[in-house]
C-alpha cells in the first residue's frame, strides 16, 4: 500500500496540525510519501500526474488537481469560509473555486472535521463525505502550578486575571474583543504573528508556552468572525480546564455546546459574559471540568482508528 500525502503550503496553523497528525499516524501503518508543492502550481500539476500510488491525500488547495485512476483521492476540508483570508488566498479561490468544487465531486472521499461541514456538503448532494475529528495527545496538557506561576512571572502577567483574545488576526475577532474589554482591569493577550495592530499584549511563543498561556488565562475567547472548521484553540483551552467564550461559528458550535461552554453570537454581549465569569470562580471551575470531560474524548487512538477505517474502506 503506497500513499501520497500532498499539501500546497508549509504555513502552519490549526488545519496543518491536523494534517501533520494524520501523516504521522499513517506513516506507522503504510508506506507514505509526503510532498509539499510550496505554492508552485507546476509542481502541484506534476504531482497529480503520478499514478503509482494507491491513495493520494491532499489539502483543499491541492484539490486544484487530482491524481488519475487507479489512484484514489481523499481531500481534507477544514472549512470553506475565506472571508478573512489574505488577499492572495481570496484571489486564488476566486480564480479556481469552480475547478476545486468540480474536483471535490470527483474525488473518492471528502474528510471533514465537524458535523457542520459534513452536513454542509451532504446538503449540496455530496455522498462521499467522511467525518474524522481533530485529535490531541492528552499528555501535552499537564502543567504544574509552579510552571504556570513561572510563566506568568516570565511574561509579566501577574497580579490580575488574563483574558486570552485569540490569535492576532482580524478574522479571529481580536479587534472587536479588545475594544469591548479594554477598560477591564485584566491582562488582554493575543498570540502568534501579529496580523493586525491592537494595544493588547502579543506573545510570539512556541506551542508549549502557548498552552501555558491558555492554562494561565481566566477565560479564553474564540470570537472568530468566519465559519471555523472546528477550533483547536477552544479545544486546547478545554483540555486545560480553562472556560471558553466563543462565537460558535461553523464547526465551533458543536465543540462549545458539547463541552458546555458559552456561545456568544455578537460582541455586544461579550463584556457581560466575561465579567460574569470573572466574578464567579465557581462557574469557571464547573465550566472547566465540563469542557475537559468532553474534550478528552478526542484522542489520538480514536483519530488513528477513524483514519485506518477510511483507508480500509477505500482499498
Amino acid at each position: 500500500m503506497r500513499i501520497l500525502f500532498i499539501n500546497f503550503t508549509n504555513k502552519f496553523y490549526g488545519g496543518k496540525a491536523y494534517e501533520r497528525e494524520a501523516l504521522d499516524i499513517l506513516k506507522s501503518n503504510f508506506q507514505i510519501d509526503f510532498i509539499s508543492a510550496k505554492k508552485n502550481f507546476w509542481k502541484l500539476f506534476k504531482i497529480s500526474r503520478k499514478t503509482d500510488y494507491d491513495i493520494a491525500i491532499r489539502d483543499l488547495d491541492s484539490a486544484l488537481f487530482l491524481n488519475k485512476k487507479p489512484t484514489k483521492n481523499i481531500v481534507i476540508v477544514h472549512h470553506l469560509d475565506n472571508s478573512y483570508s489574505s488577499p492572495a488566498a481570496k484571489f486564488f479561490y476566486f480564480i479556481f473555486q469552480k475547478r476545486i468544487s468540480s474536483n471535490l465531486k470527483k474525488c473518492n472521499t471528502i474528510v471533514t472535521v465537524s458535523k457542520y461541514w459534513k452536513d454542509f456538503f451532504e446538503k449540496l448532494g455530496f455522498r462521499n463525505v467522511y467525518l474524522i475529528y481533530n485529535a490531541f495527545n492528552l499528555n501535552d496538557f499537564n502543567f504544574t502550578y509552579k510552571e504556570i506561576e513561572e510563566f506568568k512571572k516570565k511574561y509579566n502577567l501577574e497580579g490580575k486575571p488574563i483574558i486570552y483574545l485569540g490569535n492576532c488576526q482580524k478574522g479571529k475577532g481580536v479587534v472587536e474583543s479588545y475594544e469591548t474589554l479594554k477598560d477591564l482591569d485584566v491582562h488582554l493577550v493575543t498570540s502568534g504573528e501579529p496580523m493586525v495592530k491592537i494595544p493588547a499584549r502579543n506573545l510570539e511563543i512556541l506551542h508549549r508556552e502557548y498552552l501555558k498561556l491558555l492554562k494561565a488565562s481566566s477565560v479564553v475567547l474564540t470570537m472568530s468572525k468566519f465559519k471555523e472548521g472546528w477550533c483547536r484553540t477552544a479545544h486546547e483551552a478545554m483540555l486545560l480546564k480553562t472556560p471558553v467564550i466563543g462565537s460558535g461559528r461553523g464547526g465551533m458550535k458543536e465543540l462549545l455546546e458539547g463541552g458546555k461552554q458559552i456561545v456568544c453570537k455578537d460582541f455586544n454581549s461579550l463584556r457581560e459574559k466575561v465579567e460574569y465569569l470573572l466574578n464567579h470562580p465557581g462557574v469557571r471551575e464547573k465550566m472547566g471540568e465540563d469542557g475537559y470531560s468532553f474534550a478528552k474524548n478526542f484522542t489520538l487512538e480514536r483519530f488513528k482508528n477513524d483514519w485506518l477505517e477510511l483507508i480500509n474502506k477505500l482499498i
